[in-house]
């Protein structure tokens, strides 16, 4: 499975969000897509005010303020 991670350079909440996604990644197989906003238009324009975003399978998961737990339960649903 893929996790696509919308993101940005300097942004604090993104380098919590990976952090999160790469601790998650020790329980759960799958694989980190980042994406800087700054390098597409339309990716800025959908997730400018949002960032980051967790993304799978084009469903937004989580955006902003990223939660552990919350985001455990979320991935494994693709498992069931």
């Amino acid at each position: 499975m893929t996790v696509r991670f919308y993101t940005k350079t300097n942004c604090p909440l993104c380098d919590k969000a990976l952090l999160i996604l790469e601790e998650l990644q020790e329980e759960i197989d799958f694989t980190i897509e980042e994406r800087d906003i700054y390098t597409n238009d339309q990716w800025l324009e959908a997730y400018g005010v949002m960032i980051p975003v967790v993304q799978v399978n084009g469903e937004d998961l989580q955006y902003g303020i990223i939660d552990q737990n919350d985001l455990r339960k979320r991935l494994l649903t693709f498992f069931e």
